[in-house]
């Protein structure tokens, strides 16, 4: 078999009577926390302007714009919400031979389980399947170091969740994967230098490309095969040789490894930022800061520690991807939150002056505990000559620090205050912690609409 036969047949033998009770619970903690993250993102620029795009449409096979009583194609509506669930950057994370948002995909399964009529066990059937292939492939090989982008790894996770819940046949699943994985390869250049609005919609746009490619598959289009071994195939064109391997199926699921964010901003710096609001309590004046050096592993420094525009954000995409900046904020406001990226907060003339005292480097004992731990460690040099530093390896919200299910719902309700009253706030998280129970989630989208 080949590795698209490999991951339809996968697909096929994964089902909710063979889940464990832990990973279900597990789901139901990532859509309450990923739903929480599209509330927070709804008055956002770019997400209004999906909304509208999407509002441009409608079809046969349609699905709701999330916090609306609107309908579009399933395609616009799942990028519209995928955009929501991910403009925070306060969505779940998987870090490997590259580094994924798995939670991107829970946006796409909904629209696509509302169009189909899906109950709640095919929804959390369907995210499973979704974390299981993308973070599976993180696992294999990475695209960071090849020029490409991680959301590419979400056309093929689109696809498969999509065709599970369209039940499609095998043959049919492996024509999808075809037709996902050939036109849908992302440029890195999303995630390099001063970074734009579509940081937050890149995977949004790999859902459309997976559902499309489904839907095409169910209507009898083949599509190009081997897509990954092929002589122009995935692994000669984007990725070079790997191997992925299903064995001990159903032992562990990598929904189980993915980690929750408490703070808004790039996963890398979730310890960061730990470990400087625990310096800000032995501060007596930030003015008192000569200098603060960062100590940690290559990743960090590639993504949110090594250019330039890391040291002058001008965005709010760039901002929330610059440990520099991040660690000043945490150290002058006592907190990372929303408010943390605004236009006025960025241009804070001291907060500007404390990000250029940062320097990061490399720890390259910290590169190789990587990605089995995050460790980092921030040294704060005063004028007085004195130093006070904190280490730290996992933060609050990995698998090893995880937040408990009252923290989870705490943030949903703090994202989605000022747009859901108390009452459906708790009518929501109540039907969310039993959605296996649900015989149709039109019933729970039409819970989210914003009035």
């Amino acid at each position: 078999m080949n590795i698209a036969e490999k991951l339809s047949d996968y697909s096929y033998s994964i089902n909710f009577e063979n889940l464990p009770k832990e990973v279900i619970h597990e789901v139901k903690k990532r859509v309450i926390d990923s739903l929480g993250c599209a509330m927070g993102a709804f008055n956002s620029k770019p997400c209004k302007i999906a909304r509208d795009v999407a509002n441009l449409y409608s079809g046969k096979f349609a699905a709701t714009i999330l916090g609306t009583k609107n309908k579009s194609s399933v395609s616009l509506a799942s990028f519209s919400n995928c955009a929501m669930v991910r403009y925070l950057d306060f969505n779940d994370t998987y870090l490997s031979k590259e580094p994924a948002h798995p939670s991107d995909n829970i946006c796409a399964a909904l629209a696509i389980a509302e169009a189909e009529n899906s109950s709640g066990k095919e929804l959390i059937t369907a995210i499973v399947l979704g974390y299981e292939i993308q973070c599976r492939l993180c696992d294999a090989a990475s695209l960071r170091s090849k020029g490409w982008d991680h959301v590419t790894y979400g056309a093929f996770s689109t696809s498969l969740m999509a065709s599970k819940l369209m039940k499609l046949p095998k043959t049919k699943i492996v024509h999808a994967l075809g037709l996902a994985g050939t036109p849908n390869i992302a440029l890195r250049q999303t995630r390099v230098g001063e970074l734009s609005m579509w940081k937050g919609c890149a995977f949004a746009n790999s859902a459309i490309g997976g559902i499309f490619a489904a839907m095409l598959a169910r209507e009898g289009m083949t599509g190009p095969a081997p897509i990954f071994e092929g002589e122009k195939g995935f692994m000669k064109q984007v990725t070079g040789p790997f191997k992925i391997s299903f064995d001990g199926r159903f032992k562990r699921f990598k929904i189980m490894d993915t980690y929750i964010k408490k703070y808004p901003a790039e996963y890398h710096s979730q310890a960061s930022i730990e470990s400087a609001l625990k310096l800000r309590k032995e501060l007596d004046n930030i003015n008192n800061i000569k200098s603060i050096d960062v100590e940690i592993y290559k990743a960090a420094v590639d993504i949110i520690g090594g250019e330039k525009e890391k040291w002058n954000p001008k965005t709010k995409e760039t901002a929330d991807h610059s440990l520099p900046y991040i660690i000043g904020a945490a150290l002058i406001d006592g907190t990372i939150d929303l408010s943390s990226f605004t236009s006025k907060r960025i241009n804070d003339k001291k907060l500007r002056s404390l990000v250029q005292k940062v320097a990061v480097r490399e720890n390259k004992d910290f590169t190789k505990q990587y990605p089995k731990s995050f460790p980092q460690k921030i040294i704060i040099n005063l004028k007085s000559g004195k130093r006070i530093s904190s280490e730290l390896a996992y933060p609050h919200g990995h698998p090893k620090n995880p937040m408990t299910d009252q923290e989870v719902e705490n943030k949903f309700r703090g994202l989605s205050k000022g747009l859901l009253p108390q009452k459906q706030m708790d009518d929501v998280l109540k039907k969310l912690w039993n959605l296996e129970k649900i015989k149709n989630l039109k019933d729970l989208i039409s819970m989210l609409i914003i009035k």
